[in-house]
């Protein structure tokens, strides 16, 4: 049984949580760099959040009449080892709770998930945000080495001269 679409004032409501729980999260969550509305798209925010492997995570959240959406840009589409990288983020998705590694728009790789609108509280918010920080800082870098491993390679021999 699918539940119903949320109501307009079901959705101002929830609008009204996030964008109050965003606010408090500014002054008390040291990593969130800023967040931002969407000009053009209705109910979609921003989260910019410091990061320690990778310098700076962006997660956008949408909410739609079903679903708030959440989803962040974690790597480019892969110079390398394709085949092993798309492997090993499949493998990843197996023990990951909350969100999933997949191709998204020009072939990139995207970290994403997926709350039922009537879930959305403080306590998911914190949770979607959390869960997003953590997999990209547990997976990036390694991702990174694999995908991209010629440029690097040749970056750092650069370096070196």
């Amino acid at each position: 049984m699918t539940r119903d679409v949320a109501r307009p004032e079901e959705l101002d409501a929830l609008e009204q949580i996030i964008d109050d729980w965003f606010r408090r999260q500014q002054k008390e969550l040291p990593i969130l760099l800023d967040v931002a509305r969407d000009e053009d798209i209705e109910r979609r925010w921003y989260a910019r959040l410091e990061g320690e492997e990778r310098d700076v995570t962006t997660v956008w959240l949408t909410l739609g009449q079903r679903t708030l959406k959440y989803e962040t840009y974690f790597l480019p589409y892969p110079d390398d080892n394709k085949q092993e990288l798309f492997e090993l983020l499949l493998r990843r998705n197996y023990d990951l709770v909350g969100a999933q590694f997949g191709i998204g728009p020009e072939h990139a790789v995207f970290l994403t998930g997926e709350l039922p609108f009537h879930a959305v509280d403080e306590d998911e918010l914190d949770r979607i945000l959390g869960t997003i920080w953590e997999y990209v800082e547990r997976y990036w870098r390694t991702a990174l080495k694999m995908g991209f491993a010629r440029q690097l390679k040749d970056t750092s021999e650069k370096n070196a001269e």
